[in-house]
């Protein structure tokens, strides 16, 4: 995608122009030989981030990058405190869990600041069931197709009706 960027006072004004848009505001430009209020630019997309950084600011900013302006997201590593309340909030949230006794034998993972089973779910396409009274995954059975509201129980690894 061909795009501009106005520059004013050296800084990157307003936002990235398409090429096309570019031509038929500025009909008198040349793109192969800008003038200095104009610039090409790069959209970089939004970084995924990983498990412990965090954007200093959700706005990306235009900046010049190797004679190009681009967009920039600023990234960085959380500190030690971030790290803790996060783990923290992750532990608070595994602690609401409906049937949370049902998964006692799962450990806290710091490096994916989540719970994980004692042994991996098998990776097939089929779906399961952790369950905790034998410390297994068991295929889930199927779900009634009776119209009515079930739940699972994991103990008996079997669909209990709800009363409603």
């Amino acid at each position: 995608m061909e795009l501009f960027i106005q520059i004013k006072d050296g800084m990157p004004f307003q936002h990235p122009i398409l090429g096309d848009n570019f031509r038929s505001a500025f009909p008198d430009v040349d793109v192969n030989n800008l003038p200095l209020e104009f610039a090409r630019f790069e959209r970089i997309a939004r970084p995924l981030i990983g498990i412990y950084q965090t954007f200093d600011s959700p706005e990306v900013t235009y900046e010049l990058v190797d004679g190009i302006y681009k967009d920039v997201w600023h990234v960085r590593d959380m500190t030690d405190a971030e790290k803790t309340t996060k783990q923290q909030l992750a532990k608070d949230k595994w602690a609401q869990l409906p049937d949370r006794d049902n998964f006692s034998a799962w450990t806290f993972n710091e490096a994916i600041c989540w719970y994980e089973a004692p042994i991996p779910c098998p990776s097939d396409d089929k779906y399961y069931l952790w369950q905790g009274t034998t410390l297994t995954w068991l295929e889930y059975p199927p779900y009634p197709t009776d119209g009515k509201t079930y739940k699972i129980d994991y103990v008996t690894a079997s669909w209990v009706m709800v009363n409603e």
